[in-house]
């Protein structure tokens, strides 16, 4: 059921992203002067559609029997008159012909789109992309990029003022304006027979220290234990108080804090302590400075984005090098590489089938940080100079300018397209 609620939630989250991101296209289209043939949440097959007349500025529904026709109805002012004529056109042109911007709602729910008046850069008529100057067909594109950063920033200053989860270490914050509270970690299950057991460490424990050092996640008390093994440390356990009470009664179920003493095992046991852990959830709370929290921290994880970009690149770009060496070892080591690289990909399944159950099981602060993660995610896979993006299709419309030759269409769609 959690992964079930973790997919629905996931689906609506990157739909709301993508939708966010193609509206800032639609704002800068309009006021760039570009026609926007039609603006739509999730993909087609349409579940429901309306059109603007352009005179009155009226929306109307439009008519399913209107959807699919090869003969468009639009209608004509000349002198004062208006009459309604009738037009054959060909299904690629049916949007075209429609007197009008269509907002459409679509059943599949992975994203939204904005069509505009003649999308291609070699379009010259009134109205189309291709007729806008180079700068307004530069912020038009870039503005989906603008608008999934604002979208971080926004959910990020509302964390800030709420509680924002620390994930990064070294998270930017505001010393000055910050308050961060943090629960213990916890211990979910104890190894029969383990040190843990023989120091009488209980399942539902809380790690309130080690040796006086306070931590805020499992994997930092598995590093400190490393470092002691075979040594004795003092474990300080916040532990909650036996009720003892009969249901329904009203009692007292005070906490109990206390110190003891664990002999962990050799380095090369099975384990050292013999517990697994949940870590502890840390929240720093801001006021003042809630809004450049959310901006410091949009601008810290676009950076992190883009060095892991770079990374990833080069471990692709060095192990696939590495497989034409002589040398056996390094072949392999440029294998792992590769290995690694992929694995740290994750696809549309990996985000809302995996992601989005996990996040959406530990609260809605830490699927707000997803989310706003993520949104700044598709901006920077947006600059990107890659074909199919708007970073890609800016940089061939800038080659072609800087060139001074005419970009066709089918140049552009062949580019573009793979």
């Amino acid at each position: 059921m959690d992964i079930f609620l973790g997919v629905i939630v996931g689906l609506i989250v990157l739909m709301f992203l993508v939708t966010a991101h193609e509206f800032g296209h639609f704002l800068a289209a309009r006021r760039n002067g570009v026609n926007v043939v039609e603006f739509g949440i999730c993909f087609p097959p349409r579940a429901l559609a309306w059109i603007k007349d352009p005179k009155t500025g009226k929306w109307r529904r439009l008519p399913r029997k209107e959807w699919d026709k090869g003969e468009v109805s639009k209608v004509v002012y000349s002198d004062g008159e208006k009459k309604t004529i009738a037009e054959k056109v060909d299904s690629h042109d049916k949007k075209l012909a429609q007197k009008g911007m269509v907002f459409s709602l679509n059943w599949l729910p992975i994203g939204g789109f904005c069509q505009m008046d003649g999308e291609s850069d070699a379009d010259s008529r009134k109205g189309t992309f291709g007729a806008a100057s180079y700068w307004s067909k530069t912020k038009i594109l870039f503005a989906g990029v603008a608008m999934n950063w604002l979208v971080a920033f926004i959910i990020f200053t509302i964390l800030a003022w709420t509680g924002m989860p620390q994930f990064l270490d070294g998270q930017f914050t505001v010393g000055a304006d910050t308050r961060v509270e943090a629960t213990p970690v916890q211990i979910t299950s104890v190894a029969e027979g383990s040190p843990a057991e023989r120091a009488g460490l209980l399942t539902d424990d809380y790690i309130v220290a080690v040796d006086g050092n306070e931590f805020s996640y499992g994997s930092e008390i598995s590093d400190y234990n490393s470092e002691h093994a075979e040594e004795t440390v003092t474990y300080t356990i916040l532990r909650n108080g036996d009720c003892g009470c009969e249901d329904g009664a009203e009692c007292d179920c005070a906490q109990e804090q206390f110190d003891t003493e664990v002999t962990l095992n050799p380095a090369d046991s099975e384990y050292l302590l013999g517990v697994t852990m949940a870590s502890s959830q840390a929240l720093s709370y801001s006021t003042w400075s809630a809004p450049i929290v959310g901006a410091g921290l949009t601008v810290q994880l676009t950076g992190e984005t883009f060095k892991g970009v770079g990374i990833l690149l080069w471990d692709l770009v060095s192990g696939i090098g590495s497989q034409f060496s002589f040398d056996s070892s390094v072949r392999e080591a440029g294998q792992a590489a590769i290995s690694e690289a992929g694995d740290s990909v994750s696809g549309p399944v990996g985000i809302i089938g995996v992601l989005f159950p996990a996040f959406t099981s530990a609260g809605p602060s830490n699927l707000a940080f997803l989310a706003a993660l993520i949104s700044v995610s598709l901006a920077c896979m947006n600059v990107l100079p890659i074909p199919a993006l708007d970073g890609g299709r800016w940089l061939l419309i800038t080659i072609y300018k800087l060139r001074k030759k005419k970009l066709t269409k089918e140049v552009e769609e062949k580019i573009v397209s793979r």
